[in-house]
């Protein structure tokens, strides 16, 4: 359906902080950011019920980017006598329409996962393809990223709803054709500890010695069920809207082992506790709180695999470190921690790995 008019907004501030007209490999950055461009491509935008006419803009700011892969964009649109104010997220992504994103969003949404689902569990509502600027909106929700509640006392009853709605998007059978499995996981592994490596050369007997541990770990996991996965599970994906969780930026959805995610989401919390309290085991229970509810619901073959993976996600966090300034002091005890968890877990799969 097409909607609005082609009407050139006035008085409409742009704000791009990150200067993403510069990144040749984002080739509608320019028009996405021009009023006028905007307001023509909102006009002819597809799939949508919502008033997106020119004249509602009000502002455009750049919240996000990646350079070379994706950014993401607020659209501010005014009130109308028929519409509220909202704000709307426009994704770019390198090499992509926008299309199968805005279908996938869809699709979750035909799957239980919208605005008022009874559990609590949503996904922003997917508003418009507009084609002519190469993205896709999607309704702004209101509330914190979880990470940061989950430094609070509370963080372990979210975390106990995190691993439901988890456990809800696996089993929600949302069609994907990607695949993600293991030895995908280690290829990105390895790219990362190779350039760690390369820029800590002194490093390089341990780095290749993390490597084969965690082939060897990866090697115990056998042969895995799978089902669609987020793939980029961790708590800055996750809106808390008072008891209502909205599960964000599904870009990497694709089959592969559920256990994926949750190990994932306990391997950032791990960095996080490292980075913020000093220690790894500051967020212990929150851990434990998602382990512990999703096995509830998947079964206790997921514990090990889960642990397998939160391992292999803090070892990406060793390259990770290093690409931020206020990481960096972490570097080194996280190599430290993967190299006595790897151990930890190779000498007695059974149980937890012991940090020091």
């Amino acid at each position: 359906m097409e909607s609005g008019t082609a009407q050139s907004p006035r008085r409409v501030t742009v704000a791009d902080p990150w200067m993403i007209t510069r990144d040749q490999a984002l080739v509608h950055a320019g028009e996405a950011l021009d009023p006028v461009a905007v307001a023509r491509g909102f006009a002819v935008a597809k799939f949508t019920t919502e008033d997106l006419s020119g004249e509602r803009l009000q502002s455009i700011r750049v919240t996000r980017h990646k350079p070379g892969r994706r950014c993401v964009i607020e659209y501010q649109l005014a009130a109308t006598d028929n519409s509220p104010q909202m704000t709307l997220i426009g994704k770019i992504r390198r090499k992509r329409s926008g299309r199968s994103a805005f279908e996938l969003s869809r699709a979750f949404t035909a799957r239980g996962f919208h605005a008022t689902a009874a559990d609590r569990i949503s996904v922003p509502d997917a508003v418009a393809y507009v084609k002519k600027l190469g993205l896709w909106l999607q309704r702004k929700v209101s509330g914190p990223e979880a990470t940061a509640l989950l430094l609070t006392p509370a963080g372990p009853a979210i975390a106990t709803r995190i691993a439901d709605a988890a456990y809800k998007m696996h089993r929600s059978n949302v069609p994907v054709e990607r695949f993600h499995g293991i030895d995908n996981e280690l290829e990105i592994l390895e790219s990362c500890l190779d350039k760690v490596a390369l820029v800590q050369p002194t490093w390089k007997f341990r780095i290749e010695r993390l490597k084969l541990g965690a082939q060897r770990l990866a090697q115990t996991l056998g042969h895995r069920k799978i089902c669609g996965i987020h793939r980029d599970f961790y708590a800055d994906q996750i809106i808390v809207d008072d008891d209502r969780l909205w599960l964000l930026d599904f870009d990497l959805y694709c089959q592969g082992d559920p256990a994926l995610d949750i190990g994932n989401f306990i391997g950032h919390v791990t960095e996080q506790s490292l980075r913020i309290a000093g220690h790894p085991k500051a967020l212990a229970a929150v851990e434990q709180a998602i382990e512990d509810r999703y096995v509830a619901l998947a079964g206790d073959t997921m514990r090990y695999a889960i642990r397998v993976y939160a391992l292999l996600t803090l070892m990406r966090h060793i390259y990770l470190s290093l690409q931020h300034e206020s990481r960096r002091h972490t570097t080194q005890r996280l190599l430290s921690l993967c190299e006595t968890r790897v151990v930890g877990m190779l000498c007695d799969p059974g149980e937890p790995a012991k940090a020091k």
